[in-house]
């Protein structure tokens, strides 16, 4: 049982690491797409692969969460929340609510690859400094850190498009 544990956290690292660089590529294909005035249908396509890619890191991201978590409660009989474990589950949650406003239209674009973006950035820092063994804050500095992030994310993303936007 140890092995599956040991597979599914290796699975959820290359997933993490996946979700990060392609979210990167999709926030520069996202400026590169809008930098014109015209998503065109290479873009689309384009876009499109990049998404489909987020979403396979996001199912392992999930599926190796809920089998990390189902060991420790098959083990312990109880799923102690620490820090890491409440800033995991928010972030694959946001990843996953944000994702389905951006796909039905409701989540605007000022707001949605900025919060995509500083999501998955926030996911691989908080999983680099648990492989460290250096997750000890409390949840309050968790919280402020990843607010702190997204409203970075957004001013730099808005920016971007502003910037775009007075070039054409």
């Amino acid at each position: 049982m140890e092995i599956l544990v040991n597979v599914a956290a290796v699975l959820q690292g290359v997933a993490v690491s996946l979700g990060v660089g392609t979210s990167t590529m999709a926030i520069v294909n996202f400026f590169s797409a809008i930098a014109d005035g015209v998503i065109d249908e290479k873009e689309r396509h384009m876009m499109g692969l990049v998404y489909y890619v987020l979403r396979i890191a996001m199912v392992v991201i999930l599926l190796t969460v809920l089998a990390r978590f189902s060991y420790e409660f098959i083990a312990t009989g109880t799923i102690v929340l620490t820090t890491m474990t409440i800033a995991t589950l928010l972030l694959v949650f946001v990843l996953y609510a944000n994702s389905a406003l951006m796909t039905l239209h409701y989540m605007p674009s000022s707001i949605g690859p900025a919060l995509q973006a500083a999501t998955w950035y926030s996911l691989g820092v908080m999983a680099s400094l648990d492989s460290l063994k250096l997750v000890t804050f409390s949840t309050l500095p968790f919280f402020l850190g990843y607010l702190s992030a997204v409203l970075l994310a957004i001013a730099i993303v808005n920016g971007m498009m502003a910037h775009l936007k007075s070039r054409r």
